[in-house]
């Protein structure tokens, strides 16, 4: 009987002969399989070097772009704004975009009315039953949330029914916001003042199994701002557009976009300047998508 040991040996033995057999037999094949990859080796080189000087070529086309908009877009927007009062909504934004956004609204002539930071319990379903009980017992006397269930137009009725129009309750806003801040819906800040237009703020495109749920609430809630005041204009960074972004989110809904405008680049000097004249336009009772994302159909920027 042949032992255990000796049958590995033997099979040991077998592999290495072919192994032996390959080699001395395939001399001329190995030859030419080396030279092929060599030379694929070589023209995906090639191809590589090709797409870096692209893409430093773009990299460094955008980097004037901004600088262009930088030096030129003050200019721009001088008096666009002027006189009006501009309420700040944010939702996970970046806060440079924030803090650019903001200092350009003032050379614009427009002054901030205050911020309303919403937290990622506003768009998490799970509290959605919770939002809306609160917002039932927190809505002031004599006033009238929509009729739309969603919790974004809910609570976007709720916010804009006492900052926004003729209807705006500096006392009602504070019991308003209180709750919802300590409820955890929204951050503790600031009592912002009443405001004719409101930005809201995003960031890139959102994560998560409930992403989309979550980017459909804060668009819904920009679009119950846009019509109780006189516009809003909704921004976020480059991802924005995406489907779990609250930028592509609103641009797939028309029954939103015919009012509200939307940036999908804010990241950029270009993003930042078309941030001031979406605003501008929703005063003259226009709206657009404007940026890079594949869904800004109406261009870079809205016309000065």
């Amino acid at each position: 009987m042949i032992s255990l040991r000796t049958h590995i040996v033997s099979l040991a033995a077998v592999f290495v002969a072919l192994a032996v057999g390959l080699l001395l037999g395939s001399g001329g094949v190995s030859g030419r399989v080396l030279g092929a990859v060599t030379d694929r080796n070589a023209d995906l080189q090639s191809q590589l070097t090709t797409v870096t000087a692209e893409r430093d070529g773009l990299a460094a086309a955008a980097r004037s772009a901004d600088e262009f908009a930088d030096r030129v877009g003050p200019a721009a927007i001088r008096g666009v704004l002027q006189g009006q009062r501009v309420l700040l909504v944010t939702s996970g934004p970046d806060p440079a975009d924030v803090v650019a956004v903001t200092g350009l609204i003032g050379q614009a002539g427009g002054t901030i009315a205050g911020t309303v930071a919403l937290t990622d319990a506003v768009g998490d379903p799970a509290r959605g039953d919770q939002l809306r009980e609160l917002a039932s017992r927190l809505l002031p006397s004599g006033a009238q949330l929509p009729a739309a269930a969603d919790t974004g137009s809910i609570v976007g009725g709720l916010v804009g029914g006492t900052l926004l129009g003729p209807g705006a309750d500096p006392n009602g806003a504070r019991s308003v916001l209180g709750g919802l801040s300590a409820a955890g819906f929204v951050a503790p800040g600031d009592q912002p003042g009443p405001a004719d237009l409101v930005l809201v703020v995003t960031g890139g495109a959102l994560i998560g199994v409930d992403a989309g749920d979550a980017a459909a609430v804060v668009a819904r809630f920009t679009a119950q701002l846009d019509r109780l005041g006189r516009g809003a204009a909704l921004v976020g960074r480059t991802g924005s557009a995406d489907a779990t972004g609250v930028v592509g989110v609103a641009r797939a809904d028309p029954g939103i976009t015919k009012g509200v405008s939307t940036v999908d680049d804010v990241q950029s000097g270009t993003g930042r300047i078309s941030a001031v004249l979406a605003l501008r336009e929703q005063l003259d009772q226009r709206a657009g998508r404007y940026g890079v994302a594949a869904t800004a159909s109406d261009g870079a920027s809205p016309r000065a």
